[in-house]
């Protein structure tokens, strides 16, 4: 069965930080480009939503997905992640065949 990407509570909790620390609210946007040592790539930034996004929403924290990046998303996990290397938001993506190193490109 085919499901949107689901974010999690400690996705919307960082988005919130990030909004506090910069004294404006923006949203998250997750998409998907050609490229990539993989073949795709994920594009995370803060964005302003647009015509033909999916917005997922929790206390006011907006997370984007564009309707063309949807479908490489579908029962994806979209969290944030904090390590000793570093914190970032991951894509836990069950569609992805295999991945890079640094977890922003995978193939299909």
């Amino acid at each position: 069965m085919t499901l949107p990407p689901r974010v999690t509570d400690r996705a919307f909790a960082r988005l919130a930080e990030i909004a506090e620390e910069a004294g404006e609210v923006k949203a998250l946007r997750v998409a998907v480009e050609g490229g990539g040592c993989s073949g795709f790539q994920y594009d995370i930034r803060l964005d302003d939503p647009a015509a033909d996004d999916t917005i997922f929403e929790k206390d006011g924290m907006k997370v984007l997905v564009d309707e063309v990046s949807m479908p490489f998303l579908a029962n994806a996990v979209i969290d944030f992640s904090e390590e000793l290397i570093g914190a970032r938001f991951v894509i836990e993506n069950p569609n992805a065949s295999s991945s890079c190193g640094c977890g922003t490109s995978f193939s299909m």
